[in-house]
């Protein structure tokens, strides 16, 4: 019982204590001690990664020369940010006014600082080797922030709020060090913004439902987002707008009847209003005009009327020109015989057509006497047959 006993691992370090007191920092090995009252302790701690007890800033402030010897301690200014590597590989990043603390004689430590107030964004290497490394024991958040704009997109980057960065299609990262990054996306395509159907009175106090499309194409990016809290609401409400003062300054028939003029004023005021926040009005128009029940079965009347007094005009203007190719027949038939005895051909043919046996009996007479029989011309040049 006078002595103790404590075996170092290759991985380890073990601290004497004996009252509370640091003795020293031992390697790997065995060692036997006197300790005739139970005043020795020794505290064994892996020599991978951060040395996170509370001896360790001990150690470095109450004892230098054995920090020198044994730890690699790496402390950060304002300003910039630390990227330690143990055995080459990027481990951790350590923000200004922390301290961390690493074993030497296992891994291999090194650091490398970066000034991030002049150096806010990270290269493609930087990022991809920087984002994967932790944060210290202790410390919340993430030291990088990522961001990602599509193909057809612009992203903006803002610094506590204020805007830093305009960027093209890629994946960027910035140092989230000493400020809040916020990133967002913002879509340049021409995109369809659908305003939904509203109760709207004309001016002859018919109520219908209009619902419109509109193309919109952000132009300039920043501009949308700064000018006003959302483009899309801000070009929904006017073109709302727009719809009611187009619409309920006119009739049932001239919104129905012109439609592209709708159209083009609707545009033309949307685009008045719009101003210059950097979103352009590709295209706008109505899409569909709702009326009520009972409007439309009125309107359904009007039209089928309207189709039958055109059919009927249709069907007198054929009538009278079907008479007057007669009249001009029988003209011609009076002042030619030769055209009247095709005419009489013409119908013995389609007489026989319909006559599936015909027997004639004659009492010795040519072709030309059956067929005197068969037909024969009134003085009135009415066809009759016998």
């Amino acid at each position: 019982m006078l002595f103790k006993s404590v075996v170092v691992a290759e991985n380890q370090r073990g601290l004497l204590i004996r009252d509370g007191r640091l003795l020293n920092v031992l390697e790997p090995g065995r060692y036997r001690f006197w300790d005739i009252a139970g005043r020795m302790t020794c505290e064994l701690f892996d020599v991978r990664g951060q040395f996170t007890s509370p001896w360790a800033d001990l150690i470095e402030k109450r004892h230098p020369e054995l920090a020198d010897r044994v730890l690699e301690t790496v402390r950060v200014r304002e300003g910039e940010v630390a990227v330690v590597k143990l055995d080459g590989r990027p481990s951790m990043v350590v923000h200004p006014g922390q301290a961390v603390h690493f074993w030497k004689g296992l891994d291999t430590v090194e650091v490398t600082r970066i000034d991030v107030e002049a150096n806010p964004m990270l290269t493609k290497a930087e990022l991809t080797a920087y984002e994967k490394a932790v944060m210290p024991t202790r410390v919340s958040g993430k030291a990088i922030a990522t961001v990602s704009v599509g193909a057809s997109e612009v992203g903006l980057v803002f610094f506590d709020g204020e805007l830093a960065e305009t960027l093209g299609p890629g994946r960027y990262g910035f140092w989230q060090v000493g400020r809040h990054v916020s990133a967002r996306t913002v879509d340049t395509r021409s995109v369809p913004l659908e305003v939904t159907a509203q109760e709207i009175l004309t001016k002859d106090r018919v109520s219908l439902r209009v619902t419109l499309t509109a193309f919109v194409r952000v132009r300039d990016a920043a501009k949308a987002v700064l000018s006003v809290p959302d483009y899309n609401a801000h070009v929904y409400k006017l073109v709302q707008f727009a719809v009611r003062e187009a619409v309920g300054g006119r009739t049932l028939d001239e919104v129905l009847n012109d439609r592209e003029k709708v159209d083009a004023e609707i545009g033309a005021h949307v685009t008045r209003e719009l101003g210059d926040i950097g979103v352009d009005i590709a295209e706008l128009g109505i899409k569909d005009v709702i009326l009520p029940g009972e409007m439309r079965a009125l309107i359904n009347k009007v039209v089928e009327a309207e189709k039958t007094a055109q059919a009927n005009v249709i069907r007198r203007r054929e009538e009278v020109a079907a008479t007057r190719s007669l009249l001009n027949t029988a003209r011609l038939m009076e002042d030619n015989p030769t055209l009247l005895r095709l005419k009489e051909l013409e119908a013995l043919e389609r007489v026989t057509e319909k006559i599936g046996r015909m027997d004639v009996h004659t009492g010795g007479d040519g072709l030309n006497a059956i067929v005197d029989r068969l037909v024969s011309l009134s003085p009135r040049g009415e066809a009759e047959a016998r």
